[in-house]
């Protein structure tokens, strides 16, 4: 079995940040931090765990919030030496968050420094939120920086929904101030800046799909492959929910006479087993077509209905008249984001994001 989330945060790195917290500030009183930090500790989850971390370092640096910045500060890492950084970082992201809107520019700034040690994006949001255009001016900034890290919060810490963080309301009625951000950055030379980008605009694309719709179409002519990629995971909900002008921008056409017959080999699954099916497709039109085809997942909820999850399957291009049986496995396991139930669950099949066929199949929990 996995290792449950929460020991992240755990006695032994609290421990750790003591240590570098001390060499940043010989008076710090470790042994006070570890243990507020601690109490209690197994019976918490990670965000908890992240707080009551945060509420500890409250108690044991300086009240003067410049003076413990500071501190947080010279306890990074720096020169091969080790320091604060991983996991560490989030309750410290927190403490910042928390204590350092006063303070707005020199919280910024630390926030950009401890990037690169694991990630600011929760820390910058409640500045964003409290201040936007205040916070965006300073990030905007961050686009030409020479470490790819803070390039990526960039983009990552102003996405108005990410996930485990707090939504930006503003953001999400109102995206176009983030936008020459991610214009700044969809040809970066590094992959994880680039997902992060396709990200913001996937986030961006659930609010407002015209928006997204319109902004790849401007930017996909002459696309390197690197940005073409990006351009698709960065519509990847808008192709999932059938979305004519995204499905036009990759070179998807509403399928003609296209007919699909949907087969379940395993009608009962039990869990842990794979759900198997397979789809006949035909071309009955009199020209070939470029097909996206999916397949939605209806699970049980616990009050018995049912909620629909797309999984991307495959692209083909099928030439008049022609015929293809494609053949999945779909396993169904126990995994952190979704909860199973027993009872009768469908699987649909979408074709250039139309519904073209579906099939019931029984899952068994034993």
């Amino acid at each position: 079995m996995a290792e449950p989330l929460k020991n992240l945060l755990h006695p032994g790195l609290v421990k750790e940040m003591a240590t570098h917290i001390s060499r940043a500030a010989p008076d710090f009183d470790g042994g006070r931090f570890t243990g507020l930090a601690t109490a209690g500790m197994d019976a918490l989850e990670l965000m908890q765990r992240a707080d009551r971390i945060r509420q500890a370092l409250a108690q044991t640096l300086p009240a003067d919030y410049p003076a413990a910045a500071d501190i947080l500060r010279r306890a990074l890492p720096a020169e091969g030496r080790p320091g604060l950084s991983g996991w560490a970082l989030l309750p410290v992201n927190q403490f910042v968050s928390e204590y350092g809107l006063t303070h707005f520019d020199l919280s910024l700034a630390l926030l950009k420094a401890l990037t690169p040690h694991f990630t600011a994006e929760f820390g910058i949001r409640r500045f964003i939120h409290a201040d936007e255009d205040r916070a965006l001016a300073e990030i905007s900034g961050w686009v030409t920086d020479p470490n790819h890290h803070v390039r990526r919060l960039a983009s990552e810490g102003t996405r108005p929904r990410l996930p485990w963080a707090m939504r930006l309301p503003g953001l999400v009625r109102n995206p176009h101030p983030i936008l020459p951000i991610l214009v700044a950055l969809l040809d970066d030379p590094e992959d994880y800046v680039r997902r992060s980008v396709a990200n913001s605009l996937n986030d961006i694309a659930k609010d407002h799909p015209a928006l997204v719709a319109d902004f790849v179409e401007r930017h996909i002519d002459d696309a390197s492959p690197a940005r073409r990629q990006l351009l698709r995971h960065a519509s990847r909900t808008l192709l999932k929910r059938g979305n004519a002008k995204a499905l036009a921008n990759f070179g998807f056409a509403a399928a003609r006479g296209i007919e699909a017959t949907l087969a379940v080999s395993t009608p009962v699954v039990v869990f842990g087993d794979k759900l198997g099916f397979s789809i006949d497709v035909t071309n009955g039109d009199t020209a070939p077509q470029r097909l996206m085809i999916d397949y939605a997942i209806h699970h049980v909820k616990a009050n018995g209905t049912l909620a629909p999850k797309v999984f991307k399957w495959k692209q083909l291009d099928l030439p008049a008249g022609a015929r293809q049986t494609i053949i999945r496995d779909h396993a169904i396991r126990a995994i952190t984001t979704r909860v199973y139930y027993p009872g009768t669950h469908r699987i649909e099949v979408l074709i250039n994001g139309t519904i073209s066929a579906s099939a019931d199949f029984d899952l068994r929990m034993e």
